[in-house]
């Protein structure tokens, strides 16, 4: 006697029929997902919405520490790398599907709806279609704030050095003598045989640290440019 094999999906079917499933079973698929789109949809008004809350009600037991960060720390790195941390509602782009399914996750665990959610991104990222390494905070409170997720693409390497003189008036005027003086030596050709004229250089020197003076007042003039200090968490200024 031959024994049939055994049909794993055709068990399954009639598993399913015995269980009178078969005929409910793409009514409850789509309550699901109707359920999940309904919740999708509430973040998405939430997100979008200006709600200024500062505090959420988690349970700090289910926190991961390593994403907790106090708005002192964030501002720093906001101002050392000319970053934005405003509100979601500013965030031109859309949120991946990944920030929806973590901010889900932490409602389900922590048995709440989080509010007041916070973007830190490039300026450019509040204006234009552009994914560059943009993150999404939830406040705790007490000006702490929950790293939710991390989406786009890094940084440049450098980015930190060739914004460095725009943190602040200290490091704009200290890049403009540093310019100006390596300037002045390059245009400075009676340097190499004539030795240096320290009156010679020195008003050389004058003329050029005005000249790139006056170019970055016409670029952060005409640009709207302001310091990454006054700007980090601005909805306003360039």
């Amino acid at each position: 006697m031959i024994l049939k094999s055994t049909n794993i999906e055709e068990k399954l079917r009639r598993r399913q029929s015995l269980d009178g499933q078969e005929h409910s079973i793409l009514e409850q698929v789509e309550n699901i997902l109707a359920l999940e789109n309904k919740k999708e949809f509430k973040i998405e008004l939430e997100l979008r919405s200006s709600n200024n809350s500062h505090s959420n009600a988690f349970k700090f037991d289910l926190l991961a520490s390593e994403n907790i960060y106090h708005i002192n720390t964030i501002k720093t790195i906001c101002i050392n790398y000319r970053l934005r941390f405003l509100d979601t509602k500013y965030f031109k782009n859309d949120f991946p599907q990944e920030a929806f399914s973590k901010i889900k996750a932490l409602e389900k665990a922590h048995d709440t709806m989080l509010h007041g959610f916070k973007i830190m991104a490039p300026s450019k990222v509040f204006k234009l279609k552009n994914p560059d390494d943009p993150l999404l905070f939830a406040p705790i409170g007490n000006g702490y704030y929950y790293l939710i997720h991390t989406w786009g693409n890094d940084l440049h390497p450098l980015r930190k050095w060739l914004i460095w003189p725009f943190k602040n008036l200290e490091t704009l005027v200290f890049t403009a003598l540093i310019v100006s003086f390596m300037t002045t030596y390059i245009f400075n050709a009676s340097l190499l045989t004539d030795g240096i004229n320290g009156s010679k250089f020195l008003i050389l020197f004058l003329f050029m640290f005005k000249s790139v003076i006056g170019v970055i007042i016409f670029y952060a003039f005409s640009q709207g440019k302001n310091f990454n200090t006054a700007i980090w968490d601005s909805q306003y200024a360039k």
